[in-house]
This record gives C-alpha cells, sequence and structure tokens, in this order.
C-alpha cells in the first residue's frame, strides 16, 4: 500500500490565529456552566461534550492532584477502558500529565512513541494534550485529551483548552469550597460526633447526662428532659433533667399517655408545640414555658423514651430543629439499648464471678492437704489452674499407719465442668479407700464406677499409687496420665506404665509396677500441663527437660523441687497466659 494512502496519514488541523466565534461561543457557554453549578462532577461532564464539538478527541480525563502535591488522579473520564482511569496513579513530574502539573505548562505531543516521558497505558494513543489547571499560581489538577492520530491536536487547541483550563480551576475551588463549606455546616450540626461518642458509652447515667451536653451544641435550649418507658408501669421516669444549664430534680415520672411527652410516645413521632398555651394536650411543668418539642427515641420499633426540649420563647422550635433532632434521638435510642444490654450483661457476669469464687472454695476445700503424718516420704503437691477452676485433681488417701495412697487426675476439658466431673472422682475415690485397693485394682474399680455416671464426651485420666512405708514398697498404675516419673540411682526415667482414661471403656483392666526405693529417690507425677507446655516459638517444654531437672536438683526438698519446676516452665514460657492446668505429685523418700 502507498504512503499517499489517505487511510495512513494524519487528520491535518488548520491554525488560525484567531478564535472562531462558534469556539468563542462554546467557551461562553462553558465559562456559564462552570459559574451556574457547584457540582464539578456535572460541570466536567458537560465541558467535556461541549468540547468535543470542536476537538474530536478519543480520550478525555481531568485529573486532580491530591492535598500533598504528589499525585494526579482521574476525577472525570471518557473513553479509558473500564477501571483504568480510577486506578491510574500518575506521579507530578512525571508522564505527560505529570509534566504538565509540574511545569504549570501546557504539554502538546504530536508523537507520543518519540517521547520518552509518556505513560504507555493505551497502546492505540499517538498524541496528546494536557492543559494545567492552574488556580492563584498553584497547579489543582490537568485537563488531558488524547486521539489515535499522530499530529492532531493543533496550537490553536491548545490556546482554546489553557483558556477553559482557567475557567475550570476556578470551577474546582468554588467546588472545593462549596464542599468545605457544606462540611463545616454538617460539622456545627455534630450529629455525625454526638452519636459516634454516645454510641462509646456502655454506662445508662454517663450516657443520658453526655447526651445531655450534646444537644446542647446541636440546639441552645433552656430546659430538656430526657424520659425513659418503664413498660411494667407504663409510665415514662425522669432520668435527666436540665434547667438553664443546670441538673436539676423535676418531676419524676409522667404517665405513658400524659402531656405532649406522652403524645410524642403514642404518635411515634414529633410532637412540635410552638405556643403551649394553646395546646390541650399540655401539660404544665414549667411555668416559664412557651414553646415545646417532643421527640420519641425508638428502637426496633418500640419506644424507648422521649427527648423533651422547652423553651420560655413562643415559636423557639422550628422544622430544622426537629429534622436535626430526629436523628439523634433514634441513635440515642440503639445506645441505651446497648447500654442497657451491657448492664445486664455486667450483672450477670458478676453473678457468674460469685458462682465461680464459691465454686473454686469449693474444689480448694475438697482437695485434701499433703498428709502430715510421717509415711517416710516427703510429700508435696501443686496446682496452677488455666481458668477460675481445675481440671487437674489429686488426692490422699490414708491406708494406715503404714500405708499412704496418692493420685494425680486430669479431667478433659476445662473449667466448671472439667471441675465438677473431678469432683465426683475424688468422691468415688474415697469412697472406695475403705477397701485399701492397690493401684491396678482401684483403677478398674473408679473405671467402672465412672463409666456408670458416663457423660457425653467427658473422660479422666489418672495415676495411682501406694506407698508402704515398711517395706519401702511403691506400688504404681497409670490410666492415660502422664507417664509418672522416677528418680533411683542417679538417673530419672519414665515409669513406662499405660492404660486406657477412665470413663470410656467398662471392662478395662490396668497394669501394675512395684519396685522398692532407698532414700533420695523420688516419684513424680505431673499432668501433661506441664511437659506439653509451649513457648512462643511453638517449643515444648517436654519430658525430656523435666527428666533433666530433676537429675540436677534431686537434692532438693519436694516443695522446692515443686515450686521450681513451676517456676521453670513459667521462665520456659516467658510468663504467657496458661494454656492447660499444671500439677505436681511428687514424693521423695527420706
Amino acid at each position: 500500500m502507498e504512503a499517499t494512502d489517505p487511510k495512513l496519514q494524519s487528520t491535518p488541523r488548520t491554525e488560525s490565529p484567531e478564535t472562531s466565534a462558534e469556539v468563542l461561543a462554546t467557551f461562553a457557554e462553558i465559562g456559564e456552566e462552570v459559574n451556574a453549578s457547584l457540582d464539578l462532577d456535572e460541570v466536567l461532564a458537560h465541558t467535556a461534550v461541549l468540547i468535543k464539538r470542536h476537538i474530536d478527541y478519543e480520550l478525555f480525563g481531568v485529573l486532580m492532584a491530591d492535598e500533598e502535591g504528589v499525585y494526579l488522579t482521574h476525577r472525570f473520564a471518557l473513553g479509558y477502558p473500564p477501571g483504568l482511569a480510577e486506578n491510574l496513579r500518575v506521579p507530578i513530574g512525571q508522564g505527560i500529565t505529570g509534566t504538565a502539573a509540574a511545569t504549570g505548562h501546557p504539554v502538546r505531543v504530536s508523537d507520543v512513541s518519540q517521547d520518552p516521558r509518556y505513560i504507555n497505558a493505551i497502546d492505540s494513543v499517538r498524541s496528546e494534550l494536557a492543559v494545567p489547571l492552574m488556580f492563584r499560581g498553584k497547579c489543582v489538577g490537568v485537563l488531558d485529551i488524547q486521539s489515535q492520530h499522530l499530529d492532531y491536536f493543533t496550537k490553536d487547541q491548545q490556546r482554546i483548552l489553557a483558556l477553559l483550563a482557567s475557567r475550570l480551576a476556578v470551577a474546582i475551588e468554588n467546588a472545593r469550597l462549596f464542599q468545605k463549606v457544606r462540611a463545616q455546616a454538617e460539622t456545627l450540626l455534630v450529629l455525625n460526633e454526638v452519636s459516634r461518642e454516645i454510641s462509646s458509652i456502655l454506662d445508662v447515667e454517663e450516657l443520658l447526662r453526655h447526651a445531655a451536653e450534646q444537644v446542647k451544641r446541636v440546639i441552645d435550649y433552656q430546659i430538656l428532659s430526657i424520659m425513659l418507658y418503664d413498660e411494667e408501669q407504663h409510665i415514662f421516669w425522669h432520668r435527666v433533667d436540665v434547667k438553664h444549664g443546670q441538673r436539676v430534680q423535676g418531676k419524676m415520672r409522667v404517665a405513658a399517655s400524659e402531656g405532649l411527652v406522652g403524645a410524642a410516645a403514642t404518635l411515634r413521632e414529633p410532637v412540635l408545640v410552638p405556643d403551649v398555651t394553646k395546646d390541650e394536650r399540655y401539660l404544665m411543668i414549667n411555668p416559664e414555658t412557651r414553646s415545646e418539642l417532643a421527640i420519641p427515641m425508638m428502637h426496633k420499633g418500640k419506644v424507648i423514651g422521649v427527648l423533651d426540649l422547652e423553651s420560655p420563647q413562643l415559636n423557639y422550635f422550628n422544622a430544622d430543629h426537629v429534622q436535626t433532632l430526629s436523628i439523634l434521638p433514634s441513635n440515642l435510642a440503639v445506645s441505651l439499648e446497648n447500654a442497657r444490654l451491657y448492664e445486664q450483661v455486667a450483672k450477670d457476669e458478676a453473678r457468674l464471678d460469685r458462682e465461680v469464687q464459691a465454686a473454686k472454695r469449693i474444689q480448694g476445700a475438697l482437695l485434701r492437704p499433703v498428709p502430715t503424718d510421717d509415711y517416710g516420704l516427703d510429700v508435696a503437691a501443686r496446682y496452677l489452674s488455666a481458668r477460675e477452676v481445675c481440671g487437674d485433681l489429686y488426692e490422699f488417701l490414708r491406708y494406715g499407719p503404714q500405708q499412704l495412697g496418692f493420685a494425680l487426675g486430669d479431667v478433659s476439658g476445662k473449667g466448671t465442668a472439667a471441675a465438677l466431673y473431678g469432683a465426683v472422682a475424688i468422691g468415688i475415690m474415697r469412697s472406695l479407700a475403705p477397701q485399701k485397693l492397690q493401684p491396678a485394682e482401684m483403677l478398674q474399680q473408679m473405671n467402672h464406677l465412672v463409666g456408670e455416671r458416663r457423660i457425653e464426651g467427658r473422660f479422666m485420666t489418672a495415676c495411682f499409687a501406694t506407698w508402704q512405708k515398711g517395706r519401702q514398697k511403691l506400688r504404681v498404675a497409670n490410666a492415660g496420665q502422664s507417664q509418672p516419673l522416677l528418680y533411683k540411682d542417679g538417673r530419672c526415667e519414665r515409669i513406662d506404665l499405660t492404660g486406657f482414661p477412665l470413663g470410656i471403656f467398662e471392662e478395662t483392666q490396668y497394669d501394675e509396677w512395684s519396685v522398692t526405693l532407698q532414700a533420695g529417690d523420688i516419684l513424680v507425677f505431673h499432668s501433661d500441663g506441664i511437659a506439653e507446655t509451649t513457648n512462643g516459638e511453638g517449643q515444648f517444654f517436654g519430658t525430656t527437660r523435666l527428666l533433666r531437672f530433676i537429675e540436677q536438683h534431686h537434692e532438693m526438698t519436694a516443695a522446692e523441687m515443686a515450686d521450681q519446676i513451676l517456676r521453670e516452665v513459667d521462665w520456659f514460657t516467658q510468663s504467657a497466659p496458661l494454656s492447660d492446668d499444671r500439677t505436681l505429685v511428687i514424693a521423695k523418700v527420706k
């Protein structure tokens, strides 16, 4: 195809030293549009249409500078692919539009492919004209048009757009000023601010007091009352009364159908009375009152109270006051309901806390102290609860002056339910104590009795041991509890005993292991809350660490060792909150 083919040539534009009458008419029309409207989007849309009459662009955009003067973003765009203009941010000083903004001068590019400043967002673009929108020497944005033809835009068009840009810059600033003034007016009304503030208050008395103060910022009232509805007695109780800026003790209650307050509640809409002397519904409480505005506070279709304003001036309240205060009471009603709910929850939590504390004291009383009788053992027991009450337990059974039984258990789950289950287990163990059962038989009998009281999803692990002082013989059995540890002959090792937890299978047999101990030997029962505790890096404290500690500190007393183990675990977790109960029973042969 020959180069002279007109389809391949750019469309020439004839430059004229004078602006045509038609262009001037268009310019005047745009000026009128700019001066007549404060809606910037409307002005820009109409401007784009009028410019299109004289400059057949493919892409049209008005980019605005951000407040920091760093980026340009599109406020209005035509011809761009969906989502492109909205997401395009041009740094000021870069690209064609960024250069125009930075220099304050128009930039006309005949062939964008030859201009290194061009940001290639659309491949079909060949030429571009960007004109800065200057206001009082500051660039507030850029008017940008683009074409698919080479050398498309002329100097005349550049001059026309430069003149138009000055008008657009004024329009932009006027629109911004208008928006600012409107925002200031909204700020003076402070409705949004008041709503946010009162929504964060959960104490009813504080909320009502704060609401009275905030209403004063909206309307300069002389007398205010906030009354809350009592559904049981069908009356409104005065909760806040303010008269000439001072809290006063007003009439304590008003019948649900009495006065203008009752009318507002019955009608479920504001009641505005310019002259109370001419309204038969008016009930005189303050002799100086001449006008009154009562607005019901609604929540989910129910009246929960009334906001009542009074003034000694006739016709003091108007429709604007009604509109303003119709918003506030609805927000106040929601906040009141939230505050009431919070108060109820707080009361329930306080009651629950009292019950939990009572359960904690009862559980503490259930756990027997370490025996003081001389069984030839130095014994210590410790427990730390992850919650208010503990799901772990320990128990000591005196089988006589020469024989002692002791146990450590761990109920599945935590909290009150686990503690109650543990209390049942202790009761069962004590009921079996007169039989002086040895470990395997004790666990078998407990499993049978616990199974008879089976609770879905609940079971219990336990270790039980008996110690015979004269023979210095230890017997141990395990029902799914962490394997007990034994320090003997300078080494600490696990006692390899396993078994099913109590309360899962009815017919279960348990292995029993026995050993003769010497002075200095140590038996350690520990719940999984010791070895399975993790630190911030997810590492377990581990049984190995516990074994090594016992070997290194075997000369400690039982109490010293128990306390130090708990301190070591706490240090390992950097005093993080407990995720599981931690319980220890340590017996050291004297």
